[in-house]
C-alpha cells in the first residue's frame, strides 16, 4: 500500500467534507440534501444564521482562501463575511449550492498544484508590511477544513431545528 503524504491526506479530507465520508461524520452534501429554498432561508434558531446564509458564508471564505493561494493579500471575502441572500427562490438556492461546490473544487484543484515550499509560506508574507495571521498556506487550508466542519455541524443542527418546528 502506497503511503499517503500529509498534503494528499488534507486534500482528500477536504473533499470528503464536501461530499463523501469524512472521518467525523456526514458531509456537507448530505446536510443540504432535500432542503428546499424556503427551508434554507428560515431561521429556526433565534440569533443563528439560516442554512442559506451558512452556504453563502462558506462559499465566500472558500473563494477568499483560493484567492490567497496565489499570494494575494489576505482580506475579507470580496462579497463579505456573511453575504446577504438577494433573491429567495428555488433557482437562487440551487445556484448558491452549486457555487459552493464549484468554489470548493476550484480551491482543491489550485491547492493540489502548490509546491511544498509554497504550502510552507506564511500567508501574506509577500506584502509589505506582511499581512495575515502568521499562519502558513498549509495551515490556512487546515483552518478552512476546520471552518467547514464546524459549519457542517451547524447545518445539521439547523436541519433538526427545522424538523422540530414543522412538527409543532
Amino acid at each position: 500500500m502506497k503511503q499517503q503524504s500529509i498534503t494528499d491526506a488534507l486534500f482528500e479530507q477536504m473533499d470528503r467534507t464536501q461530499g463523501g465520508e469524512p472521518w467525523y461524520g456526514p458531509a456537507r452534501e448530505l446536510a443540504l440534501k432535500g432542503i428546499t429554498f424556503t427551508e434554507a432561508a428560515k431561521h429556526p434558531i433565534k440569533g443563528a444564521p439560516s442554512i442559506w446564509e451558512l452556504v453563502l458564508h462558506m462559499r465566500s471564505w472558500t473563494r477568499e482562501v483560493a484567492r490567497r493561494l496565489s499570494g494575494a493579500a489576505p482580506g475579507v471575502p470580496a462579497d463579505g463575511d456573511w453575504p446577504p441572500i438577494k433573491i429567495v427562490n428555488a433557482r437562487a438556492w440551487t445556484k448558491a449550492k452549486a457555487e459552493l461546490a464549484a468554489a470548493h473544487a476550484e480551491l482543491i484543484a489550485a491547492a493540489r498544484g502548490l509546491s511544498p515550499a509554497w504550502l510552507a509560506r506564511i500567508v501574506g508574507e509577500l506584502h509589505s508590511p506582511p499581512l495575515g495571521t502568521g499562519t502558513t498556506v498549509a495551515g490556512m487550508l487546515v483552518g478552512l477544513a476546520q471552518h467547514d466542519a464546524y459549519h457542517v455541524g451547524q447545518l445539521f443542527l439547523l436541519r433538526r431545528a427545522l424538523k422540530a418546528k414543522s412538527k409543532k
